[in-house]
């Protein structure tokens, strides 16, 4: 598969698309992105959105959130989903990759993402990468409720 690795510099009506195509296969719960939404995520200075094209179409999709904090700068993945059709081709690895690469330049410490234990093939690949799982609890306060 034909894929290249991009960072989204502006919203086109493509990435809007692509994502109402890509954000239901990673989450029920998320709600539609319309272009303001996703120009806020594109133009804020503390993220870096990916995508992975082929000659046909955006495939995969991953934000890059670096963290200025006291202890260092910290770099967190999120959102990584790789459209069906285009999984087992290696792009989930190749966002990471690019991923990886832009925090390590950026100065960061450490490179952070959490992934549900029932993501199998999600969780081979980080690993694969040389992430390491962490013993540590994580807690969620929703403020939506």
């Amino acid at each position: 598969m034909d894929v290249r690795v991009e960072t989204v510099r502006e919203v086109t009506g493509e990435l809007v698309d692509a994502f109402g195509r890509l954000l239901p296969q990673l989450s029920a719960t998320a709600k539609p992105l319309d272009h303001a939404a996703l120009d806020r995520i594109v133009t804020c200075d503390a993220m870096t959105v990916l995508v992975a094209r082929t000659p046909e179409a955006i495939v995969g999709t991953l934000t890059l959130v670096l963290l200025p904090l006291p202890s260092g700068l910290r770099a967190r993945i999120e959102d990584v989903v790789v459209d069906a059709s285009a999984r087992g081709h290696g792009v989930a690895g190749l966002l990471t990759r690019e991923a990886l690469r832009i925090a390590r330049e950026a100065g960061a410490r450490t490179a952070d993402l959490t992934s549900r234990p029932d993501r199998a093939a999600a969780n081979r690949l980080y690993e694969r990468l040389g992430f390491e799982a962490r013993q540590s609890t994580v807690y969620r306060f929703p403020l939506d409720a």
